[in-house]
């Protein structure tokens, strides 16, 4: 990450071939700013929202290419 809200955050798409079918993993790592304080957001927040949203984001992409 260059610049944003988080201390850290590291987002990939990595693409591999099974068969008939593409599989896409999604790793993402992110570090909150504020110590203590961007730990506990963390927990409590954060990890589930992000993840939320990357999986919706992932669900609208498999519909947009799969319409192809």
């Amino acid at each position: 990450m260059v610049a944003g809200a988080f201390k850290s955050f590291k987002h990939e798409h990595l693409f591999e071939e099974d068969k008939n079918y593409t599989i896409m993993t999604d790793p993402f790592q992110f570090e909150s700013p504020l110590g203590i304080l961007g730990n506990l957001a963390n927990r409590v927040f954060l990890t589930r929202y992000m993840t939320h949203l990357l999986k919706t984001r992932n669900q609208f992409l498999k519909k947009q290419i799969e319409a192809l």
